[in-house]
């Protein structure tokens, strides 16, 4: 199992708008993720910053699944100017795992 990990700064004043929309999040949303073999997706906030973490087979399938899927590019247009998600200069992921306790 590959675990994947994400940093994003949500928008001035747009905190409980990003937990409604997670709160009322797409059936068609959530079968991508499904489809795209993610488990155990959570989300943490604290003040402006959001973490989120998933368990998936393969990072490479969820990652191709997620890009060619019309239903999450929809998503994220729907969050935009709810959220900024911080990616390195290459576009790759700002998160680094540096320790894992089993």
């Amino acid at each position: 199992m590959e675990r994947f990990a994400w940093h994003a700064v949500l928008c001035p004043g747009k905190k409980e708008e990003y937990i409604k929309r997670h709160d009322e999040i797409w059936p068609e949303m959530t079968a991508v993720l499904n489809d795209a073999g993610i488990h155990n997706y959570t989300i943490w906030n604290t003040g402006d910053h959001l973490f989120g973490y998933y368990e998936c087979e393969s990072i490479e399938y969820a990652a191709k699944v997620q890009a060619e899927s019309p239903v999450v590019a929809k998503w994220d247009k729907s969050m935009e100017g709810i959220m900024v998600m911080e990616k390195n200069a290459d576009g790759s992921n700002l998160i680094r795992q540096v320790f894992l306790h089993k």
